[in-house]
């Protein structure tokens, strides 16, 4: 089946993905052409600056949406602390104060379905190292819905529960190596 050149791209990583995003925004070019979001497991309470940690590469910003902004490409977007983060129908973000979603609030199992409802064929998934089962149910859904699904390999994940389970939901999608996440985005 062909894909269309992915409007946006959702990653979604807990425990040890956090080296593979910092990795990728290192590695992303001046423009690129599709919306990227990252959805982390974080603390619930506490300050967290990880927009500002991930902020590093010269040309990118790592924004936390508000309620309502659009969704624009060549813009990289982080999950909100304590809020999930859903896609409306009218490519806008909208967040959630719902109750906890595996344990997790962002949880990464509503953005990715609420983008695989939303762009189909042109939305693509990455599901990274975790120790718990967020996003494989996601996962699946974006695959349904007509998107591409990648999942880090489990042998080169530092805690391979998320692969693994995202493996058994998802037997379709790709195994990546995290060092060839970013030459893949560009390949679609």
């Amino acid at each position: 089946m062909s894909h269309a050149l992915p409007e946006i791209v959702v990653i979604g990583g807990s425990a040890g993905s956090f080296p593979v995003v910092s990795k990728l925004i290192e590695q992303l070019p001046e423009t690129f052409s599709f919306a990227l979001i990252l959805v982390m497991h974080r603390q619930k309470s506490g300050l967290s600056e990880m927009d500002k940690v991930l902020s590093l590469n010269k040309y990118t910003k790592v924004i936390e949406p508000n309620d309502k902004d659009q969704i624009v490409p060549n813009q990289i977007y982080l999950a909100p602390q304590n809020y999930h983060l859903l896609v409306e129908n009218d490519r806008t973000f909208s967040l959630d104060y719902s109750e906890t979603i595996h344990y997790s609030r962002p949880s990464i199992d509503p953005t990715f379905e609420s983008v695989a409802d939303v762009y189909g064929q042109q939305a693509v998934g990455l599901l990274l190292s975790g120790s718990n089962t967020d996003g494989a149910r996601g996962l699946a859904h974006l695959v349904q819905m007509g998107g591409k699904a990648f999942i880090q390999d489990p042998s080169l994940s530092e805690f391979s529960i998320m692969p693994l389970t995202g493996l058994k939901q998802v037997p379709e999608a790709t195994l990546i190596n995290p060092s060839e996440i970013i030459n893949c985005l560009f390949s679609l």
